[in-house]
Formats: structure tokens, C-alpha cells, sequence
């Protein structure tokens, strides 16, 4: 028990978690639990402390203060690390002169994973073609199905992923997405950092997201989305000078865009679609534009984005 709770056995949980290079606090004070049976996205700006954070969770640094554990013991006393834990920090991390296959059968001796699992993975990544070239032949995608290959050797209940989707083709990042989905259905804890929006929001059921290491959200993907970014109305008819007097008598306020279309901030369908049917207007368009999760984001830090680049204009 914690804290009146039970631990889930595969959970990922952070607390007060505290890492300082020098007089950089690159993780400061983070505590949150990524929870099995979910894809959790990780996101903030460029140094917002993701990397630091998972190397953290991985043992592969120290914390200066605070914990990480899965299923409530640090990553480095678990045995056959392995078959409890899948992690892609680095595509690039594979000897260049081993082939896929020999890089595979390594980890899985140094694990006690059978062999035939290797070319399980091989086949379920989609490179069992390539297993016996060198690494070093590989581009950056078939390195990436690598890395997700030897995370998932030991069929492990929970995952890290560090940009899962980077240098794969778009048939590949459907094959990362559905698999992201279908390792969560099945229970399994599964952390994955990204910074593409829009294919965050296509597989993120939750979202913890940081800034200048720091915690800024743990919330519901939707729910998130939903607090940040305010509904809008998008309409168009034949009559558009009156249909903009009748919206400001009616306290909303309408802003020209293209194709002459109206934009409406602040308001749903159901009460522009009624307000012009009673005044007699005839619309040709009526739509409400979807929130997107990188409007969210990028109304969230963009207070802490340590890189920031001016607009074109004052380039």
C-alpha cells in the first residue's frame, strides 16, 4: 500500500524526483505515476528534462534526490531487466559491424530469452528480411524497428520509448501507432516521448508534460485539450454582412477568414446553426474546428521553452 492505494505491480512511479548537473537542475522535483492498460505521451519543449527523466526511471544515471521505480523497485535490482522492461532511448546505440540478428541473440543470451523469440520480433517489426545485414547498412527507420525489436525481446509489461516514430516511413508510423495501442489494451505500461503533436494525439490516452524539468500536466489526453483550447465555429452563406450583424447583437464576434468564411471563438454549433435558421440565413458551411493537442501544448509552454525561434516575419 501507498498512500491508501496499492501499487500496481507494473506502474512506473516517479517521486520527488530531483536531478542537478552543475548549476543545472535538469529534473526538479517530479512526481507522477505512469499506469498500465494506457499509452502515456511525455512531451515539453527541448531541454524540458524527458531524456533525463527516463535515463533516470532506466538506472543509466543517479537521481540527486528523490525515487524511480517500476512496480516498486528501482530498474537496476530487477533481474533480467529485460523481460520486466523495454526501453528505445537511442536507435543508434546497436554495434554498426553486428548484424540485426547477432545484436538480438546477444541481448537475449545475456538475458535468458530463447533464441526463437529473437526472430519473433524480427518477423513483428517487419525486418526479419534484413536480420543477417549489418547494422551499420541500415537507414535511421529500419534502425528504429531495431530498437523497438530488442524493447520488446523479453515481452516486457512495461515500455520507454524515446521517439518511436523518428525516421519511419508512413506505413511505419501506422505499424508504430497501432502497436503503441495494442501493447496498452493488453495491460502493459507503456511511456512514450515525442514531439510530434499530431501523432501524440493519435495514440496518448493520458499526458505528463514537462517544462524546465519541472511537471506542468498529468492529465487525459482529451481533458487536457478540452481546458486549453476554446471551440470554434467556422460558417458560411450567402448573406455574410447580416449574418455578422445578427451574430454581434447576439454578443458573439465574428472574424473574416478565407473563402470568405466566418470564424466564431468561444461558441458551439448548436447555438449558430438555430440563431441563423431564425433570422432566415441561409448557410452553405457549418462546421466547428477541432482542438487540436498542439494548439494545447503550445498554449502551455510556451512560457518554458528553453529554444525559441522569432515568427518569419521578424526573421
Amino acid at each position: 500500500m501507498r498512500g491508501g492505494t496499492v501499487v500496481t505491480m507494473t506502474a512506473i512511479d516517479v517521486k520527488d524526483l530531483t536531478k542537478v548537473y552543475g548549476q543545472v537542475r535538469a529534473v526538479d522535483r517530479l512526481t507522477f505515476c505512469v499506469r498500465p492498460g494506457q499509452v502515456t505521451g511525455f512531451l515539453g519543449p527541448n531541454g524540458a528534462g524527458k531524456s533525463t527523466t527516463m535515463r533516470l526511471v532506466l538506472g543509466l544515471d543517479r537521481p540527486t534526490s528523490g525515487t524511480a521505480t517500476i512496480g516498486g523497485r528501482p530498474f537496476t535490482r530487477l533481474e533480467e531487466p529485460l523481460r520486466h522492461v523495454g526501453a528505445l532511448l537511442d536507435a543508434r546505440a546497436p554495434h554498426g559491424s553486428r548484424t540485426a540478428r547477432g545484436h538480438l541473440l546477444a541481448l537475449a543470451a545475456s538475458n535468458r530469452i530463447p533464441a526463437r523469440r529473437v526472430e519473433e520480433v524480427l518477423e513483428l517489426t517487419g525486418i526479419a528480411g534484413a536480420a543477417s545485414r549489418r547494422v551499420r547498412t541500415f537507414s535511421l527507420g529500419m534502425r528504429q524497428r531495431l530498437g523497438i525489436a530488442a524493447a520488446l525481446l523479453g515481452d516486457p509489461r512495461v515500455l520507454l520509448l524515446d521517439e518511436p516514430s523518428n525516421g519511419l516511413d508512413p506505413e511505419g508510423i501506422i505499424w508504430i501507432r497501432e502497436l503503441l495501442r495494442r501493447l496498452a489494451r493488453e495491460g502493459r505500461t507503456v511511456l512514450v516521448s515525442s514531439h510530434l503533436m499530431g501523432e501524440t494525439a493519435s495514440f496518448a490516452d493520458h499526458l505528463i508534460i514537462l517544462g524546465r524539468g519541472r511537471l506542468l500536466a498529468d492529465t487525459p489526453t482529451k481533458d487536457f485539450i478540452a481546458a486549453r483550447v476554446k471551440p470554434r465555429v467556422r460558417v458560411r452563406t450567402t448573406e455574410p454582412a447580416r449574418l455578422r450583424e445578427v451574430l454581434l447583437r447576439h454578443g458573439h464576434t465574428p472574424v473574416e477568414s478565407d473563402g470568405g468564411r466566418l470564424l466564431i471563438d468561444g461558441v458551439e454549433i448548436d447555438a449558430i446553426g438555430p440563431l441563423a435558421a431564425r433570422e432566415g440565413i441561409v448557410l452553405l458551411e457549418l462546421a466547428a474546428e477541432e482542438a487540436t493537442l498542439e494548439q494545447a501544448y503550445l498554449d502551455l509552454t510556451a512560457a518554458v521553452a528553453e529554444f525559441t525561434a522569432r515568427a518569419p516575419q521578424e526573421a
